[in-house]
């Protein structure tokens, strides 16, 4: 059994997780995420705030994670980071903090990319997660469909061409006078809203399309929030309840991107022969889209695994799983590892 200490900073939350196992069969010992919550005055990241927050409380995070494994940093046998993509400032935290741990305990070090943690993460809750599997990944900067046909074997069939799901959640709530973050808020207000009172075209989606085709697979959510704006600043067809109306733009929104991610999952899960689909990032915790997926998934015969919100979040623990993989495979970065905004996932195939 190998024991991980993993160190994810790529945005506004501190987290450090211990996992030890081997292959699939593993076990999280501790999880702690400290979110920055400074950001909620500015409506969004504000990246030299994220990484001195970083460095203020990567220590404390680090030890409190040790403390509730029950595990000494003596015992730790690799150290895993986050190294890419992100915001530089704060990966850079994680990743010198990593590699002085390394450095200090003559211990290996394993660089793990972001969205490939988000790959892992949900097998830690559901042991049936595990591939081969069609993956959806919506977080707030990025949203990318993915052909899992083994762990470090991707295909990369799909991804945004403007703004991620995550982003256009943010976005539109923002517009709609919504607290940061606005994804949470919104599908709350959506809940209040009459389906049918208003609609929105699903973007990037008709059946004129084909395997091959360039959008066959791609999502655009720019133009969704373009017309949810244009829809805001027409005072002249406001309706009386105000209120109403604006569960009912929500509710809109929601439906036709929710309508659009799962139809584009259905078309990779049939094309590719997949009997499960795993989601992943933070737009996961959206109840609207998971039922909606286990709704289309159903005829299909697939079924449907998505983290919970701890895990869907930004997470040390998906880090650490997919850094046991990389550390089982022989996949040690030196010392002069580097952090990276963008950053293709590794073991792309064609």
């Amino acid at each position: 059994m190998t024991r991980v200490l993993a160190v994810e900073t790529s945005c506004d939350e501190t987290s450090v997780a211990v996992l030890h196992g081997a292959g699939d069969d593993v076990a999280l010992k501790s999880l702690v995420i400290l979110s920055q919550d400074v950001h909620r005055v500015f409506g969004g990241v504000v990246p030299e705030l994220a990484s001195r927050a970083h460095l203020t409380s990567i220590d404390a995070v680090m030890r409190r994670a040790l403390d509730e494994s029950g595990a000494a940093l003596e015992s730790v046998d690799v150290f895993a980071a986050t190294n890419g993509p992100g915001l530089v400032g704060a990966l850079l935290v994680g990743v010198g903090y990593a590699k002085a741990l390394a450095f200090a305990r003559g211990k290996p070090l394993v660089a793990v990319h972001h969205m490939e943690g988000h790959l892992f993460g949900t097998s830690l809750e559901h042991r049936e997660a595990v591939p081969p599997f069609t993956a959806l990944l919506v977080s707030g900067g990025h949203t990318l469909l993915i052909d899992v046909e083994a762990w470090g074997r991707y295909r990369l069939l799909g991804r945004t061409r403007d703004d991620a799901a995550g982003e256009a959640f943010d976005k539109v709530a923002k517009r709609m006078g919504l607290p940061y973050p606005g994804g949470p808020h919104l599908e709350k207000l959506a809940r209040d809203g009459t389906r049918g009172a208003l609609r929105f075209t699903r973007p990037m989606l008709h059946r004129g399309q084909s395997p091959g085709d360039p959008d066959f697979y791609d999502v655009s959510f720019s133009g969704l929030k373009t017309a949810v704006v244009s829809v805001l600043a027409d005072d002249g067809k406001r309706k009386a309840d105000a209120g109403r109306e604006m569960a009912d733009i929500a509710l809109a929104f929601q439906d036709a991107l929710v309508d659009t991610l799962v139809e584009k999952t259905a078309r990779a899960l049939e094309q590719h022969g997949r009997t499960r689909v795993v989601l992943g990032g933070g737009v996961a915790c959206n109840k609207a889209l998971l039922a909606a997926m286990r709704a289309r998934m159903e005829p299909l015969g697939a079924a449907v695994y998505a983290p919970s919100g701890r895990l869907a979040t930004d997470n040390a623990a998906m880090i650490a799983r997919a850094g046991l993989f990389h550390f089982e495979r022989g996949d040690v970065a030196g010392l002069n590892l580097n952090a990276y905004a963008s950053l293709p996932i590794p073991g792309l195939i064609t």
